[in-house]
């Protein structure tokens, strides 16, 4: 039976909610590798002459859709072609019909895309409902769903415009087709291209699903017509697909997927943003990610019946593979987190006596951090931006000019201000030539602050209207602040546990000058 209508009216009511109490920043590529990307592929300046010169992008070829005169910020991982634009493509969609419809105002371009990762997430909740129901029977799915949507991981990030919330939920609805023992949902064509499609939108999902197909392949019967009739086919179509709409965007044909696993995995380049222990997921990623659910999915391992042990291992091969990489992130392991609901399920169903408890303490453990990490933490990065916005209706919008001081990508750009402002960040670019003494220019800055500044801004012609920073910085810039006619015009809530560069609040600095913003 499938899952019934109401459930997924629940549900939908549930990540709708979700979406809205999710108002807090997790992680820079939320916008710079999706949102931003798809305002520089719909928006145009208003006139040409609004355009800046032609700036170092590599993207005024007259055989790419994009030209000098579309705004948004396109980060190097574009101009080095390691991303491609099939993800970004889903939101410019939507903003192509926001504009058409003439209702392309900022809180439109902002909460239009989550909404929709909100309704994808809501039909792979119920996706996991129906797998477990088809392999199982209701009640251990009733459990599952119930372990799925408390998780506060899944809250926090389902809603998020993130290649990592793409993959997790491609990797659902891939897994319900999925040929499990006893599964009534199995359908190879529909599974393979699923995850094909999670591969082209984040290559790195091939690594959850090696194991997997290659189970399949040993247990197949027909090996010769699962790889002529669906492995092939469905390959070809997607990376088509892929080839061509990156052959429009980038104006040459590109594989980006190849350079992406070849930047990240081989060249394993990505240690320029950080770097942890090879014990990083068995002893921080997974326990956080999992939280208060950690001692049901271990309790479910060992009940759960042997057709789920791939699961298992598809989970253990993945902790181990991105474990051999240097950079890791939480975000990383997400896509296997629904397999570690399918445990924590069976857990829920056997714990017979104590079940009622059980629930009750998933729930109100896994609240607190759900509505702390989506309504408190990291908040004031977004929240800053509707700051910048109210320049956008100045009239004297043209001579506004903002500086955000802080750690490259902290906050977003034009898909939040929606308005071709003068704006400019400190960049971060990791050096691919092999030069050893490279430092960038965040680096530069923050090496002396008050020096970079005093030479960046020799002339007071160059200064810009307005400077945003976190607090931490204040004492140390004072004086370039105080000698160049900067007044404190507000302070911004970020986070209760500052670190490093980042400070709890956030400041607004104008400029003193005979006109007023």
């Amino acid at each position: 039976a499938a899952a019934p209508a109401s459930l997924l009216a629940l549900t939908l009511a549930l990540r709708t909610l979700n979406c809205f109490l999710v108002q807090t920043s997790f992680v820079p590529d939320e916008y710079w590798q999706s949102l931003e990307v798809a305002h520089r592929m719909v928006f145009k300046y208003p006139s040409p002459a609004a355009a800046p010169p032609p700036s170092p992008f590599p993207f005024s070829w007259s055989l790419s859709v994009l030209n000098i005169h579309n705004y948004g910020y396109l980060t190097w991982e574009w101009t080095s072609n390691l991303r491609g634009y099939s993800y970004p493509l889903i939101f410019a969609s939507m903003y192509k019909a926001l504009q058409l419809l003439a209702k392309d105002n900022v809180q439109l371009l902002i909460w239009v895309p989550r909404l929709a990762q909100a309704v994808l997430a809501a039909f792979a909740d119920v996706k996991l409902y129906s797998l477990v129901q088809h392999l199982e029977n209701s009640e251990t799915a009733k459990f599952v769903f119930f372990c799925q949507l408390c998780s506060w991981f899944t809250w926090y990030s389902c809603t998020r415009t993130l290649t990592n919330t793409m993959e997790t939920i491609l990797t659902i609805f891939a897994l319900s087709y999925y040929p499990i023992k006893g599964s009534k949902m199995a359908n190879s064509w529909k599974y393979l291209a699923l995850v094909a499609l999670a591969i082209i939108i984040r290559p790195t999902a091939v690594i959850p699903w090696m194991p997997l197909v290659f189970s399949h392949f040993l247990q197949e019967q027909r090996k010769a017509d699962l790889i002529l009739y669906n492995c092939i086919p469905v390959g070809l179509v997607t990376v088509g697909t892929s080839l061509i709409i990156d052959r429009v965007f980038f104006g040459e044909w590109v594989l980006v997927q190849l350079n992406f696993l070849k930047f990240n995995v081989l060249q394993n380049l990505g240690t320029f943003y950080g770097s942890h222990p090879w014990h990083w997921y068995l002893t921080q990623g997974l326990p956080v990610v999992l939280g208060p659910h950690l001692p049901f999915f271990i309790h479910g391992c060992a009940l759960a019946p042997r057709r789920l042990r791939i699961l298992l291992l598809a989970l253990i091969w993945t902790l181990l593979v991105y474990s051999t990489l240097s950079h890791k992130e939480f975000r990383f392991i997400y896509p296997v987190l629904p397999f570690c609901m399918i445990f924590c399920g069976y857990s829920l169903r056997y714990l017979k006596a104590w079940r009622k408890t059980a629930a009750s303490f998933l729930l109100l453990s896994n609240l607190v951090p759900a509505l702390y990490t989506g309504l408190v933490h990291q908040r004031g990065t977004l929240d800053v931006m509707s700051h910048i916005q109210q320049l956008c209706n100045h009239p004297q919008q043209s001579q506004a000019f903002v500086f955000i001081l802080m750690p490259c990508h902290s906050t977003p750009f034009y898909s939040h201000v929606h308005c071709p402002l003068k704006m400019r960040f400190l960049q971060c670019p990791p050096d691919l030539t092999g030069n050893v003494s490279y430092v960038d220019e965040a680096d530069v800055f923050y090496s002396n602050p008050l020096g970079w500044l005093n030479k960046e801004f020799y002339n007071d012609t160059l200064l810009p209207s307005h400077l945003i920073l976190f607090n931490v910085l204040e004492q140390e810039i004072s004086s370039f602040l105080a000698l160049r006619g900067y007044e404190k015009t507000a302070t911004v809530f970020h986070t209760h546990v500052p670190q490093g560069r980042v400070g709890s609040h956030i400041s607004i600095y104008r400029r003193k000058t005979e006109m007023n913003y």
